[in-house]
């Protein structure tokens, strides 16, 4: 699950991580109000940033025609001006696609003078099932950019989740980044403070970028995390009900968030053979082997490992709400799975939703004499496939014909 940048920074600062003073905001009015109180605090300069899933919005355009999804100023008059451009309009970045997302809030927030911008971030290496911290001087641009680039510039540091990060790691993390003298400690208990962030959240990642060396209004030298991006992982959000309850389903597609409430893992793409598997690696093969035979998939769809007749139905109805599907391939391997509660569900999904696409089924594994059985006693219009590449083959012949 993803969440804005301001409630990122809300879980941050509960783990004393030092950001900018700020207010969300939905109304012009709202923002005029937040800018005059940080500039009668003593704010030099005020930041608008709309608050979306995506990424670029500095470098976004508005279908308004409006440009930047970022804005600096110092006047309370022009972020009144420029919120109206904004929120509820919608902004277009490299990462929404041309569809782009409607802005529905913004961060009204202080602009500090940045005189050094670091990357910062806590994530999961898969490679050795341990949670790495990785940072690079070169903050504030991708970080895709700097490992292709610079990669002696990117800092990993291992951690050992049963002791977390300790005070000499995150001491040596500050150093290689410069933040030596005065700097250090302070430095190392913000790296440490994104790290618990990421372990008391049961966040897959925790992104600063940019991280900066701030110069206060008095003159002082400090480090504030400037802007933040945090995935969480779904399956620990039983957990934290007050992290599941930031979930903004708007900034959803709504057949994902429809699929999701029924326990399904979906995932929309551009193709017209919608897929339905059970199993990730398989649904991946399945995409995989329906591009191979010259056809493209609509979507990724997971339904378990025991999924039950409702949830085949639910998955159904999913798939029938896209207007670009032009046929269906299940794909199912029974290991823990029932291929005839696959089949009973498939057969009771095509008789509610009136199905008139193609559509083309393969089992195999658990009880698949009995899920044949029961597709071949349905009356059904259904094209069975005898192995992967046949039933593949038969659904890209189903949609060219």
């Amino acid at each position: 699950m993803n969440i804005h940048e301001y409630q990122a920074k809300e879980l941050l600062k509960r783990h004393g991580v030092t950001l900018p003073p700020g207010t969300v905001v939905d109304s012009p009015t709202e923002a005029r109000a937040a800018a005059k109180a940080l500039l009668d605090a003593g704010a030099r300069r005020i930041v608008l940033k709309a608050q979306i899933h995506a990424g670029g919005r500095g470098k976004g355009a508005f279908t308004n025609g409006f440009q930047g999804g970022v804005k600096l100023t110092t006047s309370p008059d022009e972020v009144e001006a420029f919120a109206g451009q904004m929120l509820d309009n919608v902004l277009v970045t490299k990462q929404t696609g041309p569809a782009g997302r409607q802005v529905r809030k913004l961060l009204i927030a202080e602009a500090p003078q940045i005189e050094r911008e670091i990357y910062l971030a806590v994530l999961l290496d898969r490679a050795t099932s341990r949670p790495i911290v990785m940072a690079s001087s070169e903050g504030g641009v991708d970080i895709e950019e700097v490992a292709e680039h610079s990669p002696e510039k990117i800092i990993r540091q291992p951690v050992d989740p049963a002791f977390g990060l300790p005070g000499h790691a995150a001491r040596r993390i500050a150093g290689r980044l410069g933040l030596g003298g005065a700097m250090l400690n302070r430095a190392a208990s913000l790296i440490q403070g994104v790290y618990h962030t990421w372990w008391e959240c049961d966040a897959s990642m925790v992104e600063i970028n940019p991280l900066c060396v701030i110069r206060t209004p008095e003159g002082a030298a400090d480090l504030w995390a400037v802007d933040a991006k945090i995935s969480l992982d779904d399956n620990a959000l039983f957990r934290h009900p007050d992290i599941r309850d930031m979930r903004d389903t708007d900034e959803e597609s709504p057949l994902e968030t429809e699929a999701s409430r029924h326990d399904l893992n979906y995932i929309k793409l551009d193709g017209n053979i919608a897929c339905l598997v059970n199993g990730a690696g398989l649904a991946m093969a399945t995409m995989d082997i329906i591009k191979h035979c010259g056809g493209e998939p609509a979507n990724f769809l997971d339904v378990g490992g025991g999924a039950s007749v409702e949830q085949v139905t639910a998955a159904f109805r999913i798939i029938m709400k896209d207007p670009g599907v032009q046929a269906i391939l299940v794909n199912i391997f029974g290991g823990i799975m029932d291929c005839d509660v696959i089949a009973r569900g498939i057969v009771a999904a095509v008789k509610e939703t009136g199905l008139e696409l193609p559509l083309v089924v393969r089992l195999e594994g658990n009880n698949v004499t009995a899920g044949k059985r029961t597709l071949a006693d349905s009356g059904l219009p259904i094209i069975s496939g005898d192995s992967m590449a046949d039933a593949a083959a038969k659904v890209v012949a189903a949609v060219v014909g």
